[in-house]
């Protein structure tokens, strides 16, 4: 369970990696450095989450060739609508590991799931009510 919660926090994370590539050619210049930031921070988290793997005594999943995008990416308005998505995608993917493993692993997989919340806020312009959580928060747009 622990190995495939990690490797699935891998997956997102070189999907990400890759959306942010996107993002970074279609943002605008007010906000670039933030998407460098945050394509920088995946980076990191993907090659975190590589020596896991390792470590765990397991090969670390490879990233795609390339990936599907949710929607076309034309202006830098799509773009931001990107990075919110990628961020949340995450966040959901790090909040499955919160609850798959223990000690200095969820430690870490919180941190991220925390950074990826905000980064979403930041791009979307609002937060959510649980972050990483879609079917909590899909439940409390509806009412339900």
């Amino acid at each position: 369970m622990t190995l495939t919660a990690v490797q699935a926090a891998l997956a997102a994370e070189h999907a990400a990696v890759y959306g942010y590539g996107v993002v970074g050619g279609r943002i605008g210049a007010d906000r670039r450095g933030e998407a460098r930031e945050a394509y920088d921070a995946h980076r990191a988290r993907r090659d975190a989450l590589a020596r896991t793997v390792h470590d765990l005594g397991s090969r670390p999943a490879v990233a795609e060739a390339a990936y599907a995008l949710p929607f076309p990416v034309p202006d830098p308005a799509t773009a931001a609508q990107l990075a919110a998505v990628l961020e949340d995608r995450v966040a959901g993917v790090y909040a499955d590991l919160v609850r798959a493993v223990e000690g200095p692993l969820r430690r870490e997989a919180a941190g991220a799931l925390r950074e990826a919340a905000v980064r979403a806020v930041r791009w979307r312009g609002r937060s959510v009510a649980f972050p990483g959580l879609a079917e909590l928060t899909t439940s409390v747009r509806e009412g339900v």
